[in-house]
């Protein structure tokens, strides 16, 4: 059975987000990845082979190695999808903010 990771729980890891802000920063071998962690290495790499499988990170053979660098289509979507929310809290904060410079201008 294939099932189908989903993006929003991958990046909800707090380990995969750094290693999504580590490979944006610079394409690596999953060692050099893993360098940055004190965890186990086969730890890492199931890190990675999640994040491949949402196809947020994209694996390439170099020789014996495999270097994973940041998919930014994939991270676009994420983007895309998640900027209405933002649109709708910054108006929600900018509303706020205007409620307490009234009041502050009332109060002084």
């Amino acid at each position: 059975m294939n099932l189908r990771r989903d993006v929003f729980q991958a990046i909800a890891d707090p380990t995969r987000r750094s290693i999504l802000m580590l490979v944006a920063a610079q394409s690596m071998t999953a060692g050099a990845i893993a360098s940055n962690f004190d965890t186990a290495r086969p730890t890492v790499s199931k890190h990675l082979q999640i994040l491949t499988e949402c196809e947020l990170l994209r694996s390439e053979q170099n020789g014996r190695e495999i270097i994973y660098h940041l998919n930014p289509n994939k991270m676009k979507e994420i983007a895309d999808f998640i900027e209405p929310f933002r649109k709708m809290w910054d108006e929600k904060f900018n509303k706020l903010e205007d409620v307490m410079k009234a009041y502050q201008n009332k109060n002084t």
